[in-house]
């Protein structure tokens, strides 16, 4: 990629913020002041390894005496995969070395990013190679190593480089299973003959995988399932003919502009049509299952093999607001109703199904009756029995021990801004915390097959994660699997400012998770500016107490430059605090979550008298950006400046997953839309705007803020603007870029809300 010159666009003739962006820099004294008394800069956030530690990915093997990970050599970069044996003193065992992925007549062996063993492990499957696609690496090369001859060959014949999706081993590890081209493939390991499965694939019509929609919003990409005999396969086909197409223009990779056009289904327009089909691998006849419903007006976010000839697949109407679980025998198409969820606002898709060693019953996560709770269903009688039970929400299944009738689960019953594993036995007695209750912060758990020891990673908001082995039993520690000495002792030395969790009141016996990061030496008699960091959608919470990284990082330094830095979860986010929490902003996004965030606002200058109410900032990101226009456009007289990072200034204008979940359609939520929209009110801005948007915002699109940008010159409102040339929602691609970024905001803010006290 060929990358231009930053450019910047200054709105009605902002001067002082173009002349600070076009230096890249602050001023030489502003930047000394960064600088003095603390190993937190922007460039050592940014635009070092400073800060980097290590993330534990590792693997039970399936004995559960032992872990697998990969290793990487620190001066050559060569990987291997390790086993680390807890029956003797954790000791390492290469399981599979360099020189064994080193291809036939290759200097260097293949790098991982991602691996998967044969049933029998006698045959190892290796992603490497790998591309972008949309948010995730899921295009690349595979290649399969076989153990025995330590030969290595790379699947899919002739096919380009990088061009594979979502490889898999058949059950029995005779053959591998891909996409390519939208269309599925299958070759066989024993003399490399490789069959086209489906011959219709195209820009529009997708065989195994998903379009931007289906991924972006149901967190789905990998689109077909074998059968656990290894007869058939499962798979989606997604249409998205008919869809509008949006154009992604790039200006600078080459002499004049490309344009790449993704079918993007806006709010109340037409969408992918979905169905899933079964293919029989010896005749190859695909079986379409008779799944009721209009094909473009209903989702089929999940789906599972049962056994070897049934189906488990799931359903929402186009509302989102009935889920309904069928049951699919692919052998004569019969389709059973198995349960069927309802909900007055919205229904949340989970990711997997737990089911019960003979297939009869599967644990299941519900919010029928107001909290979110485990559920034991039955594919026999269709009964649908609970096992949790109280006012409390579990957050997510974890597993289970049918041997001693275990259920494990994440809940955090007295704090939503933490995270613990507990268990309860199937018929609902015994619950028990298993995280001892002397641990804080936030815990996640990789059970071992047998459910005896764990993968535990934990991590607090100014603590980085650390990865040990413990006994379920009892959580004893018995073996270190990643210290990340490295960067703890690094934050350590970095003088972080102080920063607590704490719960704000609003008004209505309402109250919201916050955190604070004070300035170092902090003088309560005196005033200091605030900055809020502000999310505020359904899709996701700031006010979370595990590892904050390079955005904690960065909010503590602008608390050692003289700000205080906040951030409020308001009703509507996905805080375990109950049904009517999370889903109280039904059809007016933006507009009770704004009114919350600044009546927290006004909430902790009353009671925190160091803070200057005439120094109030906010910033945000994609939904987070478009709460950020909120703020400032419908609270003017409380926010005084703010940057806003690609947002939605019109919902209207995003997609129909998201937006419709929430909002209902715009033909019967007219006004909802309408007042939920930032750019309705933009005519009220008073303060200090940063508008931030990459033009290449595949998610959030540039054309949003274009409009955005449109309206406020209609009312002569003056801003500041920065596009970053074929970006994305990530703003992330591209040398310097997010160093730059950051820069920006501290740019704006040191400029518009002078630090320090008064």
């Amino acid at each position: 990629m060929n990358l231009l010159p930053f450019r910047l666009i200054a709105i009605l003739g902002i001067v002082t913020i173009l002349h600070m962006a076009s230096q890249g820099t602050i001023s030489h004294g502003q930047e000394s002041s960064l600088r003095r008394g603390s190993d937190l800069t922007i460039d050592s956030i940014f635009n070092s390894k400073n800060f980097q530690g290590e993330t534990f990915v590792g693997q039970w093997q399936s004995d559960s005496q032992g872990f697998e990970r990969v290793k990487r050599d620190a001066e050559t970069g060569n990987s291997s995969i390790i086993r680390i044996d807890l029956n003797a003193s954790a000791v390492e065992h290469v399981l599979v070395s360099s020189k064994m992925l080193t291809p036939a007549g290759a200097e260097k062996p293949l790098g991982i990013d991602s691996y998967q063993w044969s049933h029998d492990k006698a045959k190892l499957l290796i992603f490497t190679n790998t591309e972008r696609v949309w948010r995730f690496n899921t295009r690349g090369d595979y290649w399969v190593l076989d153990l025995k001859s330590q030969s290595l060959s790379k699947i899919g014949g002739d096919a380009s480089a990088s061009s594979l999706m979502f490889a898999k081993f058949s059950p029995d590890a005779k053959k591998v299973g891909y996409v390519c081209n939208n269309d599925l493939y299958i070759q066989e390991l024993a003399n490399g003959t490789v069959t086209r499965l489906t011959d219709t694939g195209t820009p529009t019509k997708i065989n195994g995988t998903f379009d931007w929609a289906y991924e972006e919003e149901f967190s789905i990409r990998d689109g077909f399932r074998f059968s656990p005999d290894g007869k058939r396969i499962a798979f989606w086909e997604i249409d998205s003919s008919g869809i509008e197409s949006f154009p992604l223009v790039n200006n600078t990779a080459t002499l004049y502009p490309k344009i790449q056009y993704i079918p993007y289904p806006k709010v109340g327009t037409i969408n992918p049509a979905a169905r899933i089909g079964v293919m029989d691998l010896a005749s190859h006849k695909t079986t379409w299952l008779p799944i009721p419903g209009d094909e473009r007006d209903n989702y089929l976010p999940r789906m599972e093999w049962v056994d070897e000839t049934r189906l488990v697949i799931q359903q929402l109407n186009r509302l989102q607001n009935r889920l309904v679980v069928y049951v699919a025998d692919s052998l004569n198409s019969k389709l059973d109703v198995v349960l069927t969820e309802k909900d007055d606002a919205w229904i949340d898709v989970h990711d997997t199904l737990h089911w019960l060693a003979d297939r009869s019953k599967f644990a299941w996560l519900s919010e029928r009756d107001g909290w979110q709770h485990i559920y034991l269903a039955s594919v026999d009688n269709k009964s649908v029995k609970p096992v949790t039970a109280g006012d409390f929400d579990v957050t997510e299944i974890l597993g289970i021990d049918e041997h001693a009738q275990w259920i494990y689960f994440y809940a955090s019953p007295s704090n939503a801004t933490q995270l613990y594993l507990f268990r309860v036995h199937f018929d609902g007695s015994d619950l028990q915390r298993v995280t001892p209750a002397t641990k804080t912060g936030t815990h996640r758990y990789v059970l071992s097959p047998d459910r005896k020891l764990a993968l535990v990673t934990s991590s607090s908001f100014t603590s980085p994660p650390k990865t040990e082995v413990v006994r379920l039993s009892d959580h004893a520690t018995q073996y270190v699997a990643e210290a990340n000495s490295k960067l703890r002792e690094k934050v350590k030395t970095a003088q972080l400012p102080p920063s607590e969790f704490f719960r704000v009141g609003i008004g209505g016996g309402v109250e919201l998770d916050a955190w604070c990061i004070l300035p170092p030496n902090h003088d309560p008699s005196k005033k200091y500016p605030l900055i809020v960091f502000v999310y505020g959608e359904p899709a996701g919470q700031t006010v979370v107490d595990k590892w904050g990284g390079d955005q904690m990082l960065w909010h503590s330094m602008l608390a050692q430059q003289g700000y205080v830095v906040m951030s409020f979860d308001n009703r509507g986010t996905p805080a375990p605090r109950g049904r009517q929490w999370r889903k109280s902003i039904y059809r007016q996004i933006g507009v009770l979550a704004s009114a919350d965030q600044a009546a927290a606002v006004i909430s902790v200058i009353k009671n925190r008298p160091y803070l200057d109410p005439e120094r109030v900032g906010v910033w945000g990101w994609s939904g987070g950006g478009s709460m950020t226009l909120n703020a400032l456009f419908r609270y003017p007289e409380i926010y005084k400046t703010g940057v806003s990072v690609a947002p939605v200034p019109n919902q209207l204008y995003y997609d129909t997953i998201y937006q419709e979940r929430y909002m209902g359609l715009p033909s019967d939520n007219e006004e909802g839309y309408r007042l939920g929209s930032p750019i309705t009110f933009a005519n009220k801005l008073e303060g200090e705007l940063l508008l931030i948007h990459g033009t290449g915002d595949d998610n959030c699109h540039y054309q949003t803020t274009e409009l955005l940008i449109n309206e406020l010159i209609k009312h002569n409102k003056h801003f500041s603007m920065f596009a970053y040339p074929n970006r994305t929602h990530a703003i992330r691609e591209g040398e310097n870029t997010t160093r730059h970024l950051f820069q920006m905001i501290t740019n704006h803010f040191l400029r518009t809300l002078p630090p320090g006290p008064r």
